[in-house]
């Protein structure tokens, strides 16, 4: 546990985390790794909508509050009565085919949901930074084989993707308008950043109309499932890769390094940005009750084929680097099996293992000293 406290160069002990979105896939993993860093974490969210539940398997002892984002008076009492040093804002409608069925939702949750958490941060006394969790999805995809960059264009084709740009050109509004560098430090003190990821996996993920929960809940019956679009192209990455990359900028953040509120993208290496086919083929590799069959794309709703990330800037100006990369497949796999097979949650033994290899592999913010 002292190990873990010294990650980020021990900045998170004994900080207060408003984590919205802590019962959703990305929002559990986060809740664990604050917590075992000694973090003080409340989190505000709806109550979990899949069974099994990653958050309920977890049992972790923090603040948890079930709560809509689009009320409020809620959030804003609830964020003011923490009164955080930090908020990390994961809470979202992620999904793609959802947000055709429903855009008025994915609209008023993404983007007023996030304004009205914005809000109520300008009122936080003791607030230092925002880190504002979108998408990948948020570029105007263009379909080329050049990865986007932070200062691309945004854009979004389908309602998710076009609430998630919505949200960027807003953060870069509050930056300017409330949160204004230049005037860091003398009219406000708040550093708001937004991140940018790519296609994540990892153990604990059972929405509807994902890849790997489609693929590991017919393992788990040994049944076969079909991929509609197996030539699309994703940068696919395990949970905790983009995970360590928001750590790290927020200990930036939180820092007063005001030159990193900005948006970066945290995405894998070539290894990692392979087609939906492929990933399916790594995971078959770990778990043999896998079987896949595949399909033509389902032309009635778009999807785009082609996206990567270009994470210079990360890699260049926070020294981020990925850690497991095609390692990720595997390991995802192995959460599934062990879950369904042995009734086992592996998600603390995965992040120790993680957090180990980055050590190993001489990730600056992993500390010194040898982990495991």
């Amino acid at each position: 546990m002292d190990k873990m406290v010294n990650l980020f160069n021990g900045i998170y002990k004994g900080k207060r985390v408003f984590l919205t979105g802590h019962t959703g896939f990305k929002g559990s993993w986060m809740a664990l790794w604050l917590t075992k860093m000694g973090a003080i974490v409340k989190g505000y969210s709806l109550a979990p909508n899949t069974k099994p539940s990653h958050w309920e398997l977890l049992n972790l002892d923090i603040q948890s509050v079930y709560a809509d984002l689009r009320d409020r008076e809620r959030l804003e009492k609830e964020l003011l009565d923490f009164n955080p040093d930090m908020v990390i804002h994961m809470a979202a409608q992620p999904l793609v085919l959802l947000s055709y069925k429903n855009p008025f939702e994915t609209y008023e949750v993404n983007v007023m949901g996030t304004l009205g958490l914005f809000e109520a941060c300008r009122k936080a006394p003791n607030l230092k930074a925002i880190i504002n969790i979108t998408t990948d999805k948020c570029y105007e995809n263009k379909e080329w084989v050049w990865p986007y960059r932070e200062n691309e264009p945004m854009g979004g084709y389908d309602p998710y993707s076009s609430s998630k740009g919505c949200v960027e050109i807003m953060t870069s509004s509050y930056r300017r308008s409330f949160f204004n560098i230049d005037e860091y430090g003398k009219k406000h003190h708040v550093l708001l950043s937004t991140v940018r990821a790519g296609n994540v996996i990892g153990g604990g993920d059972w929405a509807k109309d994902r890849l790997v929960p489609d693929i590991m809940k017919a393992a788990a019956k040994s049944a076969s499932v079909h991929i509609r679009n197996p030539k699309a192209v994703r940068p696919w990455q395990h949970v905790l890769e983009p995970l360590s990359g928001y750590l790290l900028l927020g200990q930036k953040l939180m820092e007063g390094n005001k030159e990193y509120a900005d948006a970066w993208n945290f995405g894998p290496d070539d290894a990692g940005t392979v087609r939906v086919k492929e990933v399916a083929e790594h995971m078959q590799k770990v778990w043999g009750k896998i079987h896949i069959t595949f399909g033509k794309p389902d032309n009635s709703l778009h999807e785009a084929n082609l996206l990567k990330l270009d994470c210079s800037k990360a890699r260049t100006l926070l020294k981020w680097e990925p850690v497991w990369n095609n390692k990720g497949f595997e390991k995802t796999a192995i959460w599934y099996k062990s879950y369904y097979i042995e009734n086992k949650t592996t998600t603390t033994e995965q992040l120790f293992e993680y957090v180990e290899d980055a050590y190993k592999s001489n990730a600056f913010w992993a500390g010194k000293e040898k982990f495991l």
